[in-house]
């Protein structure tokens, strides 16, 4: 079992995604996805949020982030993270949003 105080740190969270095989990093840039270091990119349908890890900056509130595990409808598996409040990033907010949207309909399609 995860020690709760390891699971606080953005840090090891990364570590462990890492071993789990989400080593790709993203960002989004003209409203999609985009693996950092390539030309690859993904729209909102071809990827999905498989969890989210909210970290709350104990003795600075600028230090509020969440931090995603993707996956790729090709298989690539990574992270991508933004900051919460004031100083998120509205783009990576905006494609995150879609993304589970589309989760919210296709879960109402399957009843």
């Amino acid at each position: 079992m995860q020690d709760k105080e390891e699971e606080r740190s953005m840090v090891n969270v990364e570590n462990r995604l890492n071993k789990d095989g989400y080593t790709t990093d993203f960002k989004v840039d003209n409203g999609r996805l985009c693996v950092i270091g390539s030309d690859k990119t993904y729209g909102e349908h071809e990827v999905k949020i498989v969890d989210f890890y909210r970290f709350e900056g104990e003795t600075n509130p600028d230090d509020m982030a969440i931090l995603y595990a993707i996956e790729t409808n090709d298989g690539m598996k990574g992270t991508i993270a933004n900051s919460y409040g004031p100083y998120a990033d509205s783009g990576v907010d905006e494609f995150l949003r879609r993304i589970e949207d589309i989760g919210k309909n296709l879960d109402k399609s399957d009843k």
